[in-house]
């Protein structure tokens, strides 16, 4: 539904039912949206447009003689065409910053996740960079003991790994140079998936069987990066317990809904798939109870951005709580982290 099909009446008294809805959870009646907000209407007359809102699927009476609540209809109105997001202070914003301050590109993500947890106490998701997209800086190999060689990779980004990888053969120093020279100047710039594919292109190229420094180069670049299966990326969460309603104690089937949500955040190819949805997206992603295509959260909203540059974000960051959510509070600090999150991971110039 778009926002002209709805009279500027309608939706100020849709916007007051929702903003009372997600402020308290109850029933919200015709008396609570004159006296709390600027209507200029009488209750008899708020009733009447209510009755319209809930014939036209954005409001439902769920008790006989009850207020009535937003629908995922008309929450998803709402958040379309009236939510106005404020966006945080610039002290709410150092803040974020003064705690976002881990060494390592793992470590962030990880501390992010607990952040958005705690600022927002919802759970947190944060689909974190493929290792095999990052990109190659330079490999240098250090003769060790029997035949060994430490290989330290160095990606753009500034990560380190180091791997102990047997030398195919006698190398003096000199020689380890050229091996180095020959290797950083043929994967510059790749990523690591690319490099593993040249390093297998070029060993099958007939060309290099006679080349004994560059067919050395290479057998120590299949070493150093053998032919791996894709594997998934990694998923951090944080606050789940943050979804665990005290009042679902008594009644069993919310507490089966809990569990199969709980359940289902354990399961990293679900997150994955529900968050690549907003890799190509533009902007904030928020999706509502059955719009998440998952059973387990049809209760429960997501707001979801990815973070990074545009033509290749590094992953996906969401935050998973319940319908009523207060969603320009969580949006704002989404997005702002997510911003942050993708400066920080960004490759150096």
């Amino acid at each position: 539904m778009s926002a002209p099909e709805l009279s500027r009446r309608a939706k100020k008294i849709l916007q007051a039912v929702v903003s009372e809805y997600l402020h308290s959870g109850d029933a919200v009646g015709s008396r609570t949206v004159t006296r709390r907000h600027d209507i200029g209407l009488s209750p008899a007359t708020v009733r009447n447009v209510m009755s319209d809102l809930e014939e036209m699927g954005l409001l439902e009476q769920r008790h006989t003689s009850a207020g009535r609540v937003p629908t995922e209809s008309g929450l998803r109105f709402f958040i379309q065409s009236l939510l106005k997001v404020r966006g945080l202070s610039p002290r709410e914003k150092d803040e974020i910053r003064a705690r976002l301050t881990a060494p390592s590109p793992d470590e962030v993500v990880q501390q992010a996740s607990r952040l958005l947890s705690e600022i927002t106490q919802h759970a947190a998701v944060i689909v974190a960079p493929d290792p095999g997209q990052a990109r190659f800086g330079h490999v240098e190999f250090v003769p060790m003991r029997d035949g060994k060689l430490l290989a330290v990779l160095v990606t753009v980004d500034g990560r380190i790994e180091n791997r102990v990888i047997t030398a195919p053969g006698p190398i003096d120093v000199a020689r380890l140079e050229r091996v180095h020279a020959y290797l950083n100047g043929m994967l510059s710039g790749l990523s690591l998936d690319e490099v593993r594919a040249r390093v297998q292109r070029e060993l099958g190229d007939e060309k290099h069987r006679y080349d004994e420094l560059v067919a050395t180069a290479l057998r120590l670049g299949q070493q150093l990066f053998p032919a791996e299966p894709s594997r998934p990326a990694d998923v951090v969460i944080s606050g789940q317990a943050n979804l665990v309603d005290p009042e679902t104690a008594g009644d069993r089937a919310r507490l089966d809904r809990m569990r199969e949500l709980l359940r289902a955040l354990e399961d990293r190819a679900l997150l994955i798939q529900l968050l690549d949805r907003t890799k190509t997206a533009d902007g904030i992603q928020v999706f509502l109870g059955a719009e998440t295509s998952h059973a387990a959260l049809s209760e429960s909203s997501v707001v979801a951005v990815p973070y990074g540059p545009d033509e290749r974000p590094f992953g996906a960051i969401a935050v998973i709580g319940p319908m009523r959510m207060n969603y320009g509070k969580v949006m704002s600090v989404v997005d702002f982290t997510a911003d942050l999150l993708g400066h920080m991971l960004r490759e150096p110039e």
